[in-house]
């Protein structure tokens, strides 16, 4: 690259076809390559190429687009720049291309092509010191004379005029400001024309300027175009000192190397300042807290100095904007009729007795005191039930904002807390976000499927809300991305689950739990007359004097064709029967029409398309003809036909569901099969019945296949759980497990109007579990007409509605001694083909403890 001359370039350069800018010497510029000229010239020269040699291209404005590349070679431009690739970045997106940063070093002149493919490769001349571009102002030339001299001069105090005119305290501006002074004269006309506003027509013909002079001419009406837009601006605006700082933003443009900045004036500079003082007034007018009002002010005055173009500008003003439309201060006015509330809820909601009767107790007192702080309450309970209705007409009573935040799924403590706004496209959290949306600070939150929230390596979202549901750390909730605090003190906050077992202990610790459990049959079909069809006419254009569904057809559809805790699978056979009755309306709508073009019909045609008598009304027929046959059946009693069959009650996540026990035995060797896909608990309980009963058989005469006194003596014991694909695990199988076995042994049948549940333990015992009041009613659901409880369950009864306690017997049991076995044998069959007795004991009340051995002598 060295000379006698001086510094010099290669004779030989590859070429780089460019339409998007100029590049002049002693500017830097980044060029985006994706033609495949370019992308031969990047993967063959600069990323193969180990010497500095290499890394020094031309670079040629192409007057075509390349994205109209094609095997022609088009016109290229006379001169060019030579320049050395500093940078090379790659990327797939949203096409394969490279982004090169190009430092220009000096002009050539195309002297003849050497090669056109796989990139062009020329043959140039050299046209520039470039020793200009790279020595001080006392080392290199100074063209000080004559008319150059004087050019050269008014083109030095034009651009020290211009920068008089920016505001020193921008980086960009004072480093050009040094550089103005140590650069050589000669370079300035290239600089300037690369920094300030210019078209690529202009930059091209600077370029063309190969004479020194010719290059002043032409640069320095564009200096002066742009002292004179300045001055412009200033008059028509009256710019105050501080205005006038702001008026020229740094954008991207012509650079030098190592010291990124640009002149440009921007387009919307203009208003810039107006923004800015309408954002400081909001800020002022917002009304927040003096914390979060020093930090605004302090982001403020930084947006003040930062030019538009800056990418930390937008990132400022997002964050500012956020800051003002946060409701600091803003409110809604409970309404605090209670009885006007009351009505409101037995309006909206038919059951629910329980959290009806908290609310009313909020509004009481907040009747009384004024500054209470917003409860945490927990809705649990299956799906269906209304736990997410029922938040949404708590806020319509209270008169306040509702808002429902989705947290199944959520595996990120950001979409709690937010993300801190070091990260590119931080945000803040999903609380601050509801806020904003809502416009109060005292709206009603519904964090839905609380049980539901997961964990990943972002951190577990389920700690991040033990501050936003901590009724002592919610009044200074900091958000990361607002890194203010934010009081939450008055939000109403109802989180919904289907379970608690999911939830983390101190989360749930939080929170008031309010049990939500399944609807009786009767309550289903007053949800049923009182909304469901309601709606789903509504929803389908048909009114009353359509469609008529009694109410036992109504009956008939919760008994036989749907069986949960809520009401959506009924809402859905519901619609489906207006869908099927919309379709015959529809046709009766059509039928004048046709009497009207054919007057002449048969009178089985006109039979068959006479519209349908009004109302329609849904019988038995018609359910079976719309919904089908019916889904589930009462096959409690069908299933307890033979000896080894007990009836037990489960709780699952969607209510309480019935379970149905089997045992048969066999020749063996005294093995224990489980089958149907059981947890450890329920294995124990299964060899804890089998060593109680083996314990006691003599007492109760209980005998294997042969009648040896111990039942397992050459006999082998298989015990199954239907619907074997379903997981099932817990203790209260226990008393059931017991009941199936001790029915096979003695070969008594268990009744079949029976269910049970209970643990049991080595010794006999009864021991308590849960989920009683969903058990329950899914005895209620399935016909059954005698439950058999835990004695320490005997507290939950109360719980239960009204009616279901009239219409079932409980029994409850506290050892496996007192009570039971023959209870559960009531309608035993003898094996030796007797008729069924019914134990006299069977209608007693819970309170009976009558003892085993006696039932057992009167039942024989």
């Amino acid at each position: 690259m060295s000379s006698g001359g001086g510094i010099q370039i290669p004779s030989r350069l590859p070429l780089l076809l460019t339409h998007e800018d100029v590049l002049l010497p002693g500017s830097t510029v980044r060029f985006s390559v994706d033609s495949p000229r370019n992308m031969q010239l990047v993967s063959q020269r600069l990323l193969r190429g180990t010497s500095l040699k290499s890394t020094i291209i031309g670079v040629i404005p192409n007057t075509r687009d390349p994205e109209q590349d094609s095997e022609d070679l088009p016109t290229l431009h006379k001169i060019g720049t030579a320049g050395i690739a500093v940078q090379v970045v790659g990327s797939n997106w949203p096409k394969p291309h490279y982004t090169l940063l190009i430092t220009g070093l000096c002009r050539f002149k195309v002297s003849s092509l050497l090669k056109e493919r796989p990139f062009v490769l020329a043959e140039v001349e050299q046209l520039d010191k470039l020793e200009q571009y790279t020595t001080s102002t006392t080392e290199g030339a100074t063209a000080e004379d004559g008319d150059l001299g004087e050019l050269s001069q008014k083109f030095y105090q034009a651009a020290v005029q211009l920068l008089g005119m920016l505001d020193m305290s921008v980086p960009a501006v004072a480093k050009f400001r040094r550089l103005l002074d140590s650069l050589p004269r000669e370079t300035l006309p290239d600089v300037v024309a690369s920094m300030i506003r210019t078209s690529n027509k202009e930059k091209l013909q600077v370029l063309d300027a190969v004479s020194l002079e010719e290059r002043f001419r032409r640069t320095l009406p564009m200096l002066t175009r742009q002292i004179e837009g300045l001055k412009l601006l200033k008059k028509s605006r009256k710019m105050t000192p501080d205005s006038e700082k702001r008026v020229l933003s740094i954008r991207k443009g012509g650079t030098f190397p190592g010291r990124q900045f640009s002149l440009n004036q921007d387009e919307d500079s203009e208003d810039d300042g107006d923004d800015t003082a309408s954002l400081e007034k909001k800020v002022h007018g917002a009304n927040m807290p003096e914390a979060a009002l020093k930090v605004c002010l302090k982001e403020l005055k930084r947006l003040k100095k930062m030019p538009q173009s800056m990418p930390e500008y937008a990132l400022t003003r997002n964050y500012l904007d956020l800051m003002v439309e946060l409701p600091w201060s803003r409110s809604t006015k409970d309404c605090l009729d209670i009885r006007a509330a009351r009505v409101l809820l037995d309006n909206d909601h038919y059951a629910m007795d329980k959290l009806k009767r908290r609310v009313l107790e909020y509004l009481a007192v907040r009747q009384l005191k004024t500054s209470l702080k917003g409860p945490i309450l927990c809705f649990v309970g299956p799906p269906g039930v209304g736990k997410t209705s029922v938040g949404r007409s708590i806020a319509k009573t209270l008169g306040r904002e509702f808002h429902r935040i989705a947290l199944g799924g959520v595996c990120d403590q950001s979409d709690i807390r937010g993300h801190r706004r070091t990260y590119v496209g931080s945000m803040p959290g999903r609380i601050i976000n509801g806020l904003k949306t809502v416009g109060v600070n005292n709206p009603v939150f519904l964090l839905d499927e609380v049980d539901k929230l997961g964990k990943s390596l972002q951190g577990d979202p389920a700690a991040a809300l033990l501050e936003v549901l901590d009724p002592e750390q919610n009044h200074s909730f900091t958000d990361h991305y607002l890194n203010v605090a934010f009081d939450l003190s008055q939000v109403l906050f109802i989180a919904t689950a289907n379970t608690t077992a999911t939830v983390p202990p101190a989360l749930l610790d939080r929170m008031e739990v309010l049990q939500v459990p399944g609807y009786t049959q009767e309550e289903k079909v007053e949800i049923a007359h009182r909304h469901l069809i309601p709606n789903q006419l509504e929803q389908h254009g048909l009114t009353p004097q359509q469609l008529h569904i009694p109410q036992d057809s109504t009956q008939d559809i919760i008994c036989r064709y749907t069986r949960e805790a809520g009401v959506r699978s009924l809402e859905r056979k519901i619609g489906a029967i207006c869908r099927a009755v919309a379709v015959k309306v529809a046709e009766g709508h059509r039928l004048p029409e046709t009497d009207a073009s054919t007057s002449e019909t048969s009178p089985q045609q006109e039979d068959k398309a006479a519209p349908p008598e009004m109302p329609i009304v849904i019988d038995q027929m018609a359910l079976k003809d719309i919904l089908g046959p019916p889904l589930f059946e009462l096959e409690v009693s069908e299933r307890l036909t033979l000896p080894g069959v007990a009836l037990g009650l489960a709780w699952t996540p969607l209510g309480g569901e019935i379970m149905f026990v089997e045992a048969s035995r066999m020749e063996g060797e005294g093995q224990l099969t489980l089958t149907g896909q059981l947890g450890d608990v329920m294995k124990e309980s299964a060899h804890l019945a089998i060593s109680w009963l083996r314990a006691n058989a003599k007492t109760y005469q209980l005998t294997n296949m042969v009648g040896a006194p111990d039942p397992l003596e050459g006999t082998d014991i298989h015990l199954h759980f239907p619907a074997g694909a379903v997981t099932k695990d817990g203790p209260s199988a226990g008393v059931t497990i017991v009941t199936c076995l001790a029915s096979l042994f003695s070969g008594r049948l268990v009744r079949s109007d029976i269910a049970m549940t209970g643990e049991i333990t080595l010794r006999g015992l009864v021991l308590p579990v849960g989920g009683i009041k969903d058990k329950v009613l899914a005895a209620h659901r399935a016909g059954v007409k005698r439950v058999i409880l835990p004695k320490r369950n005997e507290k939950d009864l109360e719980e239960l509605p009204a009616n279901v306690r009239a219409q079932l017997d409980f029994v409850t049991a506290g050892n496996l001694d007192e009570k039971g076995v023959c209870s559960r044998l009531g309608d035993a069959e003898m094996s030796g083909g007797r008729r069924k007795k019914r134990c006299t004991d069977m209608h007693t009340t819970h309170k009976h403890t009558e003892p085993f051995i006696q039932k057992l002598k009167r039942l024989k």
